[in-house]
């Protein structure tokens, strides 16, 4: 089995390999190949992981390469973990936004509708030279915006699934206060990706019992310091959010907090750097605990799980998946792209019926994918207009005279990577 992973350059590589090492008999693969256009950090990475290999007795073989056709081809899966523009970019991202008093943030508001932009014609261009290489690979797509990313590709007509580490992040963090095994713990997880709710957490299944009152009830002050959102809050709620609803129900606080100290770009890009110091010492043969701290938690387990569901090795029947609606919540058009539970296997996944969503949350979710639409349409055709509309649409900025400047300042900051802006 050949799996390749497009941005094997990648900081978060390692945890990724650590993974496929750990977890072999699930996912047997005979090659990975790592697939990045920055030959110097491929080489250190690439070192690291076929150390890791070897540390833990992997028969597999690992190579390296700058040629996208040639890493993807005979490829059963390609999973796309990219970040175009890099760090810098990020850092743009978060930066320029603020100055309209709104968040600026990697994923969501107008850094979010930046990053799409650049990401998705590239994306949309390398599952295209995939196809024509091996048209039977399944894209597995960890590249945010996951959402808007998957559906482009699924309307596409691409053989795709978007995977996020959040929900397995919760399924592990509740069986820890539970003190049962993660495999226990079933999420009633629901929304779109990075805008998403745990509306039940069963044990045992589908049908076990519901254990997010006592989850609340026992666990709430530490639910709530994870979440960055007041306790009373969750308790009103009733429900645990993921935490990138605290942009949009704590957004003034959070653009307080931005304004000051560095970063999340700036400290990832100083983590990023340490990390592949440590990744050049020859001695060093598994993942760094700085690595934890990068973010991406679980991601592995979760990467593995989806891959070998989907090339029909075993893996969970069910998982947390980002897969194109079909009436799952029936206030969305059907092409939309929903985070939830999945039964997921070669066909690929098909979404679970879930209960009707509360008015507090449905709302957003619907205001949220109409923004999707407008940013996609952006991304895929271009043009000023689309991009103001989508801004103005996004719930966190919705005035015109903040869209106009935004757009502006969105513009000017990716004018490389926008051949028609």
């Amino acid at each position: 089995m050949k799996l390749t992973v497009v941005g094997g350059g990648s900081t978060y590589t390692p945890e990724l390999i650590d993974g496929f090492a750990r977890l072999r008999d699930t996912l047997p693969l005979t090659e990975l190949v790592l697939v990045d256009p920055d030959a110097g950090r491929l080489e250190l990475v690439g070192g690291l992981a076929r150390r890791i290999f070897a540390r833990q007795g992997h028969p597999g073989t690992i190579t390296t390469t700058g040629d996208l056709d040639a890493g993807v081809e005979g490829a059963d899966a390609v999973l796309l973990q990219l970040r175009v523009g890099g760090q810098a970019a990020r850092q743009r991202d978060e930066s320029w936004p603020l100055e309209c008093g709104c968040v600026g943030q990697e994923t969501t508001g107008a850094g979010g509708l930046a990053k799409a932009l650049r990401t998705v014609p590239v994306v949309l261009d390398i599952a295209e030279r995939v196809r024509r290489t091996n048209p039977d690979a399944w894209i597995i797509d960890f590249t945010n915006p996951v959402g808007i990313v998957t559906r482009a590709l699924l309307q596409a007509g691409h053989k795709a699934v978007g995977l996020c580490n959040v929900a397995i992040g919760f399924q592990r963090k509740f069986a820890r206060l539970l003190d049962v095994a993660p495999a226990e713990v079933h999420l009633g997880h629901v929304g779109l990706n990075h805008l998403s709710w745990e509306t039940s957490v069963r044990l045992g299944g589908p049908t076990g019992e519901d254990v997010l009152p006592r989850l609340l009830t026992d666990h709430g002050d530490t639910l709530a310091a994870d979440l960055h959102l007041p306790r009373p809050l969750l308790d009103r709620l009733g429900v645990v959010p993921s935490y990138y609803l605290r942009y949009f129900y704590a957004h003034d606080r959070v653009v307080d907090e931005l304004r000051t100290g560095p970063s999340r770009a700036e400290k990832v890009a100083a983590m990023e750097r340490e990390l592949l110091e440590l990744y050049a010492d020859p001695a060093l043969d598994e993942k760094p605990e700085l690595l934890s701290q990068r973010g991406g938690a679980f991601y592995s387990e979760a990467a593995v799980d989806l891959a070998a569901a989907l090339l029909g090795r075993g893996g969970s029947p069910l998982q947390v998946v980002n897969a194109r609606n079909d009436g799952t919540l029936p206030f969305l058009p059907d092409d939309a792209v929903v985070e939830v539970q999945a039964e997921v296997g070669p066909e690929g996944a098909r979404p679970l019926a879930v209960p009707a969503l509360d008015p507090l949350h449905s709302g957003l979710v619907q205001h949220v994918t109409a923004y999707e639409d407008l940013a996609l349409r952006a991304a895929l055709e271009g043009g000023r207009d689309r991009v103001f509309a989508a801004l103005l649409a996004h719930p966190l900025i919705g005035q015109y005279a903040q869209a106009e400047t935004l757009t502006d300042l969105l513009l000017s900051h990716n004018q490389e990577h926008l051949p028609w802006a």
